[in-house]
């Protein structure tokens, strides 16, 4: 089968992880990406799991691409970018705004040599305005769109936020940005003309919170628990999801107790939200006496949405997972390790991680050549350190 975007070049100046994420979904549906980087390289190269200095964590945000070796403080590496553009679509770049206009390869000047290009501009809060300069990281994004203290608003009795170790806002980031290149390519296709896509890191956090945004507005009080958390076990927790009157029945009926159905403190959604304290802890006196896995059991028969806790590792081995091929292997100079496809597959195309982790300027000269210098000119830049390999 064919590849979505097989055919379309995309021109990586993206670091870290929400730029380097979407373009790596750009290369898992068959985009040519070629990532430029500086002589010491993306940082995400150093970071752990190492093997013989290669690192899977670099590894599974650029898999696929090819890795070229520039030093853009040097005018003559600005031409070698204007050269590989000639044959381009898309352009990506997550500087804090402002860097590349000093570079000379800002949207504006661009889009004048090729009104075409798409170009996608990742930053912390927007190319523009009070907050646009500041530095930005996802932690610092969580703080400041409010996400942190909206979830701490549902952990009864705490005080402090919690710490950061999953980076929410640079995973959503960059597939936001490669959801709206995708509409681009769209537009472009219909119209020939390419744009400016600018993304913030802050708003895509508050699509997160978009129901807490209607919350701050119209405030509703809180139920005396929160309305999903887990459940005790006898062996440890579950998480039954009760979202609807159907999987409330269900739960009643997993629990043994359908007088629930009509107990006046959990009958009515109002009801049942202001008392769902009481509810989880009658709830309790029943699952704590069963295993989780007796609980899980249970709830499936009744159809009620749940799960136990599981580890990252446990989820790899999900036959789910395997059914699906969820898990592909990359290699890189220090083995292989395994990385996820994206999560969604096509009845008649391909999509899939590319096999690959490039070393550090590992493409330089090809790809150097099949922009159309030749080998002498290729050595030339090499000796002058326009360009690394």
């Amino acid at each position: 089968m064919s590849r979505p975007l097989q055919g379309l070049k995309v021109i990586d100046f993206t670091t870290t992880i929400a730029g380097p994420w979407c373009t790596r979904m750009m290369s898992d549906l068959g985009a040519e990406v070629i990532k430029i980087e500086a002589s010491d390289g993306d940082m995400m190269r150093s970071r752990p799991p190492l093997r013989d200095g290669a690192s899977t964590s670099f590894g599974m945000l650029n898999a696929g691409k090819q890795s070229i070796v520039l030093d853009l403080k040097q005018p003559d590496a600005r031409q070698v970018v204007l050269k590989l553009l000639e044959s381009a679509d898309i352009l990506v770049e997550n500087y804090r705004p402002g860097v590349m206009k000093r570079f000379g390869l800002d949207y504006d000047t661009l889009a004048e040599l090729k009104p075409s290009l798409i170009y996608c501009a990742i930053s912390g809060y927007g190319q523009t305005g009070p907050s646009s300069e500041l530095a930005a990281y996802a932690p610092a994004i969580h703080a400041a769109s409010g996400f942190d203290l909206a979830h701490l608003a549902y952990q009864p009795g705490r005080e402090r936020p919690d710490n950061c170790g999953i980076y929410v806002a640079d995973y959503m980031t960059g597939t936001y940005a490669f959801g709206a290149a995708m509409t681009a390519l769209v537009v472009r296709n219909a119209t020939g003309r390419g744009q400016m896509i600018d993304v913030s890191m802050l708003e895509t956090m508050l699509t997160l919170t978009a129901g807490e945004i209607q919350a701050a507005q119209f405030p509703v009080a809180p139920p005396g628990r929160p309305m999903f958390g887990p459940v005790r076990t006898k062996d440890g927790f579950i998480m039954p999801a009760i979202a609807s009157e159907r999987s409330f029945q269900g739960l009643c009926k997993a629990a043994e107790h359908e007088d629930w159905i009509t107990d006046p403190r959990f009958a009515l959604y109002a009801n049942r939200r202001a008392n769902w304290g009481d509810l989880v802890d009658e709830l309790e006196l029943w699952s704590s006496q069963l295993t989780t896995a007796q609980c899980q059991a249970s709830f499936d028969k009744a159809g009620v949405p749940s799960s136990p806790y599981r580890t990252v590792r446990e989820v790899m081995a999900d036959p789910q997972l395997a059914h699906r091929g969820a898990l592909a292997e990359v290699r890189d100079v220090g083995g292989t390790f395994k990385v996820l496809n994206p999560p969604f597959r096509f009845s008649n195309a391909e999509v899939a991680v590319g096999g690959f982790s490039a070393a550090l300027g590992e493409h330089t000269r090809s790809v150097l050549a099949s922009a159309g210098y030749d080998t002498a000119a290729i050595e030339a830049m090499l000796a002058k350190g326009i360009a690394s390999a």
